[in-house]
């Protein structure tokens, strides 16, 4: 079973800032609840592993996913992909121009290798999302 979630959030803030956000592997893992660590395998930041953790009965270490950025559009859009052993994923990350900012449109595919995992996706993915707002926001009150 594969689960798909699109959400959409607006921010007072230029395309180029929440760009500047959503392109830094750092910014995105942190925003993550799940993922306890991660390390990044060049200067640019497109290529990274996340470490992380579900709480799954069948999951009792923390799982490395390889995610690269697959295609990059600055200051418009990224789309990148996960794979492991635990979940393939798929995001994407549109960002447009509003008349009070920038809306930052999102969408998720877990594709589970594991009994349980789309299921905690199903019922988590708006709280990761409330998450990266949030992270988001605080990253645009800091600048």
């Amino acid at each position: 079973m594969t689960v798909r979630v699109e959400r959409s959030f607006d921010v007072q803030a230029t395309p180029e800032r929440v760009w500047a956000f959503i392109a830094d592997p750092e910014k995105r893992a942190r925003s993550i609840s799940v993922v306890t660590d991660y390390t990044t395998a060049d200067p640019d930041g497109r290529v990274a592993t996340w470490h992380v953790k579900l709480p799954l009965p069948l999951v009792t270490k923390t799982v490395r996913i390889e995610t690269e950025d697959i295609i990059r559009n600055p200051p418009e859009y990224v789309e990148f992909v996960g794979r492991s052993k635990l979940l393939d994923v798929r995001g994407e990350h549109q960002i447009v121009p509003t008349e009070a900012g920038t809306r930052l449109e999102n969408t998720f595919v877990v594709d589970g290798h594991v009994p349980g995992v789309e299921r905690f996706f199903k019922r988590n993915l708006d709280g990761e999302l409330d998450n990266l707002k949030r992270e988001l926001d605080r990253d645009i009150r800091n600048a």
